[in-house]
């Protein structure tokens, strides 16, 4: 199989060396996602990093596995938990998936919670790759080079920062915003300055907060007839403190992610396992993850000793920062990314300490907003290069220094 799916490419490569010599880029792009390139180095050798572009997104990818399970799971487990308010449209939900895929469900079972997330993950992530996939090629295309696997990773990740109930069209412009703003007005993969899949998730909220953000969209249930009120328990704790989290959900509960949120950013524990796969193979940098625990550890900690008699949200311990919310998924999986995070370990430190600061308090300050993780990491973004530019001279001044001769 494998030979003749070589002998089939190679064989179509030929098409693409005249007339359809512009669309060489979709014939490399399904040929290097298949095969390793067989160019070789044809100057003097040289030292190559075993680690290149298309592994660091695979590792990336395969790290998220977590997130994509939890994703389809706790999006069914949530919904089951809601339609079960009301016996009669469970058993009619039921009968009427039996029917579709002739599988016996049980409405508490994991196959009818994970099947009944897959129904709302899959579609949402099927219209970014079309999209999103869309304007890489016809990128590609008019600048004449291949389709690289930067994209891969922002199909991915996409997906599993929006609600399970957002419309597919603006998941469409979400995505659109975010490859074409977001990247490639930059210059492409490894030239954006900003984390494309936060651009395209920031887009779509502030476009349309109402159906990102609202209280009804944290629950995949239109099938209950009285609806459902699914706010998070992260906008429970802005509105309530720390009383709202104890009447709600258990910390482990946090943990494990069985709580209302966006599809993959729930789950502590999936982020956490990513987490040591991104650092055991050095794609993510575990100075940024310290650093973002630190600073939230060392902010929602002041806050804490301050308090407020108006906001009961300076009560919250930074355990459970935490566990609510997208702190986790932002942490392990956005601000860790090589391209538009410092590239210096001292600038690393300090980025991820400021990323930590600001997400408390976006989070705290400002309750009317309480998820500050998508913006913090936007904002130390624009100022990585900057944060970087200040570590290398301090470097080159210690080594002038260290070096000087004295005359």
């Amino acid at each position: 199989m494998t030979r003749f799916l070589r002998a089939l490419l190679k064989k179509q490569e030929k098409l693409f060396s005249g007339k359809l010599e512009r669309l060489y880029p979709l014939h490399e792009a399904g040929d290097t996602f298949w095969f390793t390139p067989g160019d070789v180095t044809k100057n003097p050798s040289h030292v190559r990093d075993a680690l290149d572009l298309k592994r660091t997104m695979i590792v990336v990818v395969v790290a998220l596995a977590g997130c994509i399970f939890m994703a389809c799971y706790n999006t069914g487990y949530q919904a089951n938990l809601a339609i079960a308010s009301g016996a009669a449209a469970l058993d009619n939900w039921r009968t009427s998936l039996m029917a579709t895929t002739g599988l016996p469900f049980d409405g508490a079972s994991f196959l009818a919670c994970f099947v009944h997330g897959a129904l709302y993950y899959l579609p949402v992530l099927i219209v970014t790759l079309a999209v999103g996939g869309l304007w890489e090629a016809l990128f590609a295309v008019v600048r004449r080079h291949e389709i690289n696997e930067g994209f891969l990773v922002t199909w991915m990740l996409f997906p599993l920062i929006l609600p399970p109930t957002v419309p597919l069209w603006q998941v469409a412009l979400g995505i659109t915003f975010g490859v074409v703003v977001g990247k490639e007005v930059f210059g492409g993969t490894g030239y954006n300055i900003l984390n494309p899949a936060l651009v395209a998730r920031a887009f779509v909220f502030f476009a349309y907060p109402a159906q990102l953000s609202g209280d009804t969209v944290w629950i995949a249930a239109e099938t209950s007839t009285d609806g459902v009120s699914g706010a998070t328990w992260l906008a429970q704790a802005a509105l309530e403190g720390q009383a709202a989290i104890d009447m709600g959900v258990t910390w482990w509960q946090a943990f494990i992610g069985l709580v209302p949120g966006s599809m993959g950013e729930t789950s502590a524990l999936a982020c956490l396992l990513g987490a040591f796969l991104l650092v055991f193979t050095g794609v993510g940098s575990w100075r940024i993850v310290a650093s973002v625990a630190f600073g939230t550890i060392a902010t929602a900690s002041l806050l804490n000793a301050v308090g407020s008699t108006t906001n009961p949200f300076f009560d919250v311990p930074f355990w459970w920062h935490f566990v609510l919310g997208g702190w986790a998924f932002g942490t392990v999986y956005m601000a860790t990314e090589p391209v538009t995070s410092p590239g210096t370990n001292s600038g690393r430190v300090i980025y991820g300490f400021l990323i930590g600061v600001l997400a408390v308090l976006i989070r705290v300050v400002n309750p009317a907003y309480p998820e500050g993780m998508m913006l913090a990491i936007l904002f130390m973004n624009v100022f990585a290069p900057v944060i970087d530019h200040f570590a290398i001279v301090a470097n080159v001044k210690r080594r002038q220094a260290r070096y000087a001769n004295i005359n």
